[in-house]
């Protein structure tokens, strides 16, 4: 009798709430408990000084030319209140990374920080859109922040991925958005499209399982707002139990 194939291990597992929004709207996560690395000897002075478990979102924000003027100033304000936000709650400001990809080029604006150490970036909206490149930068940043977790024995939850867009892609996407499919698909993070105004919301259905919800207005303000609230319930959360999210409401449009 042969061997029964081992199924390889997920950062987290999804399931559907009772009486909530379908999960590729408004999912509830089971985050695993990732375990201590062995033989991590000399962890960094951050985890350290705070070896809480920590919960990293990459915000994949696009800042191409066609985001000048309002689009931009209110993208940036979202972004200020947001820090604020999470420092509110002592367990977020403790355990919620943050770090923060641009495209249109394609730039680091923030490595992965606690709001505490984060500075939200004044982004400047100009050139294309190179989603797909911008997308795969994010999907490594991820790759790399876990790897150092694990060589420091601190424990994760399952990484978010937050992308705003107004636009389409102006590179190719179809590679990125096959890593988005795998990655969902083997519970590496949670991918969440996010479209503005004249945004190609027939592209951003292909990228993940989840739907992409349509920003109304420029209420980037309560996008953020729902954000922290999001992130303080996962971080507040033990590992490996269920989180059910806010419902997306006063901020999106159908």
């Amino acid at each position: 009798m042969g061997k029964k194939k081992k199924e390889p291990k997920k950062d987290t597992e999804a399931a559907e709430p009772k009486g909530a929004l379908p999960s590729s709207d408004y999912p509830v996560f089971e985050e695993e408990q990732v375990p201590f690395a062995t033989g991590a000897q000399f962890a960094e002075a951050e985890f350290v000084d705070n070896p809480e478990p920590r919960c990293p979102c990459v915000l994949l924000l696009d800042t191409s030319t066609s985001m000048k003027g309002k689009p931009i100033e209110e993208l940036n304000a979202g972004l200020a209140a947001f820090k604020d936000q999470l420092l509110a709650d002592e367990l977020a400001a403790k355990r919620v990374e943050l770090a923060v990809v641009a495209f249109g080029p394609v730039r680091v604006e923030a490595d992965f920080q606690t709001p505490d150490q984060f500075t939200p970036p004044t982004l400047k909206a100009e050139g294309h859109t190179p989603m797909g490149e911008a997308i795969e930068r994010a999907l490594e940043l991820i790759e790399e922040r876990k790897a150092t977790y694990r060589t420091n024995g601190v424990n994760y939850y399952r990484p978010w991925v937050f992308l705003i867009t107004d636009g389409a892609p102006t590179d190719p996407w179809e590679k990125a958005a096959k890593r988005v499919h795998s990655g969902e698909a083997e519970g590496r993070f949670a991918f969440f499209p996010v479209g503005v105004q004249q945004a190609n919301m027939d592209v951003l259905a292909k990228f993940g399982a989840k739907k992409p919800l349509k920003l109304e207005g420029l209420k980037f303000a309560e996008l953020f707002s729902w954000l922290s609230r999001s992130l303080q319930k996962v971080s507040q959360s033990q590992l490996g139990t269920e989180v059910a999210l806010p419902a997306p409401s006063g901020w999106t449009s159908v």
